[in-house]
């Protein structure tokens, strides 16, 4: 098992993971990543104010690199 870092990146800002994971397999931690984003998308949904766009991203890096990126992306449009 290896230890994977999930970093949050929410539009231009990122925030990274110090302490990380220890996961089995690369599908292990993408479900632990898409887990993760629907949890931080959903909570920034219920904060949205009027009509705006939305990035948001879960960074996955092991020891070595880069691993995999998770992406969510909303936009909110009010017709009145």
């Amino acid at each position: 098992m290896a230890i994977y870092y999930f970093d949050l990146r929410d539009g231009d800002e990122i925030v990274p993971d110090e302490e990380g994971l220890e996961l089995q397999d690369l599908l292990a931690v993408q479900e632990e990543a898409a887990r993760a984003l629907a949890s931080l998308s959903w909570d920034a949904v219920r904060n949205f104010k009027g009509m705006q766009s939305r990035k948001m991203s879960i960074e996955v890096r092991d020891a070595h690199g880069p691993v995999m990126q998770v992406r969510f992306v909303f936009d909110i449009v009010r017709r009145q």
